[in-house]
């Protein structure tokens, strides 16, 4: 990626995935998952993916989902990947890509640089690695809780696939975040909105201006 890729993430309305698009995003994410706030049937995932230009990634969340909801999700032909943000193992998103044929992207919670030494057993069995911040223990969602992880873990980590970052990230600390991590690709989703699953068009021009700025 020649310049920093961006990700706004748990899109449900047509106006915030067309200020998504006029800000600059690169990729555009929909979370098919029910105890989210931010929950999107297939169908909608179709809809929403139909006002999205060509050159923009389509991306839908899922977190330890059965064969029978990607194959729905696939059948859709809007998404440009699956990503996988639950307790998937490397195995698992190796069948995954192997049986639907579609890139696969893995969120990995991370709290100490051994969560990021782990990462490398997915290499080569997934498109891109997404570094998120590890959730409380029995919390009810895999992510999108506005938390961050320490970012100097990523200084000078070899990681062996394509990556980006996730976590606690908003438009008035993404720049350092950059600055610190030299992430190649940022995944926005709470930091860009004013109520759980209400995202706000202001914030997301803003935080593309801010992370086009790191």
């Amino acid at each position: 990626m020649s310049r920093l890729a961006i990700k706004i993430c748990g899109l449900s309305t047509p106006d915030t995935v067309g200020a998504a698009v006029r800000a600059g995003a690169s990729h555009l994410g929909f979370v098919h998952f029910p105890k989210s706030p931010r929950h999107v049937e297939a169908e909608q995932i179709r809809a929403l993916a139909a006002l999205v230009p060509p050159h923009v990634g389509r991306v839908a969340v899922v977190a330890d989902p059965a064969d029978e909801t990607i194959a729905a999700l696939v059948a859709t032909n809007a998404l440009t990947a699956l990503q996988l943000h639950g307790k998937e193992t490397p195995e698992r998103a190796a069948a995954v890509h192997a049986r639907f044929g579609i890139p696969v992207w893995k969120a990995i919670s991370v709290k100490t640089g051994a969560d990021i030494d782990a990462a490398e057993a997915y290499a080569g069995a997934v498109d891109l690695l997404l570094f998120d911040a590890k959730t409380p223990e029995g919390a009810a969602l895999p992510g999108g809780m506005g938390l961050r992880f320490d970012w100097t873990l990523l200084r000078g980590a070899s990681i062996g696939a394509p990556w980006g970052l996730s976590g606690g990230l908003s438009i008035g600390n993404v720049a350092q975040a950059v600055a610190i991590t030299r992430a190649p690709l940022v995944d926005v989703s709470s930091g860009v909105e004013s109520a759980p699953g209400i995202k706000d068009v202001d914030k997301i021009v803003a935080f593309c201006k801010a992370a086009e700025l790191s």
